[in-house]
């Protein structure tokens, strides 16, 4: 079950591969300048995270406009998440959370997905300035998308 409404965000550093290598990414440096809109998916390289974070690429502009930065964590490498963002010209940060501590942490954590192991639920959480959240959401199974309409009115 995903962290509460109104519950102060788990920080995190997680790493991020760009073409100038890896990168911390830490949701605190967010806090007091935008909010943060945080997606959970299960695997690079599968069909509906790959065509979630594809349509979140296309809709970029929009977070922007409403003061967000989108970060899209997964338990995928940061060099698996690298190659994957390449193919399939993903604009979002992507951060690993290959020790699932992040994931655990935000309370979406789907045990045996596929019967290979765990990965993160697919979940969208809105995290204001205050590092406060403001909107949590995990779908009810990993082929479900979150209700972005829910996500940017949170932002609002």
């Amino acid at each position: 079950m995903p962290i509460a409404v109104g519950s102060k965000a788990p920080d995190f550093t997680l790493k991020s591969k760009t073409a100038e290598g890896l990168k911390d990414i830490k949701l605190s440096d967010n806090f007091g300048k935008k909010q943060t809109v945080l997606l959970f998916f299960p695997l690079a390289y599968t069909g509906v995270c790959t065509q979630e974070m594809c349509d979140q690429t296309s809709g970029l502009g929009e977070y922007e406009k409403l003061g967000a930065d989108v970060i899209a964590i997964s338990v995928d490498s940061p060099f698996t998440q690298e190659a994957w963002a390449k193919a399939n010209k993903i604009g979002i940060t992507l951060a690993s959370d290959l020790n699932k501590d992040t994931t655990k942490a935000y309370g979406v954590l789907f045990p045996m997905l596929a019967g290979i192991g765990d990965t993160s639920a697919r979940a969208a959480f809105v995290i204001g300035t205050d590092g406060v959240v403001k909107y949590a959401e995990q779908t009810a199974t990993p082929k479900d998308l979150p209700n972005f309409a829910a996500v940017k009115a949170a932002l609002k």
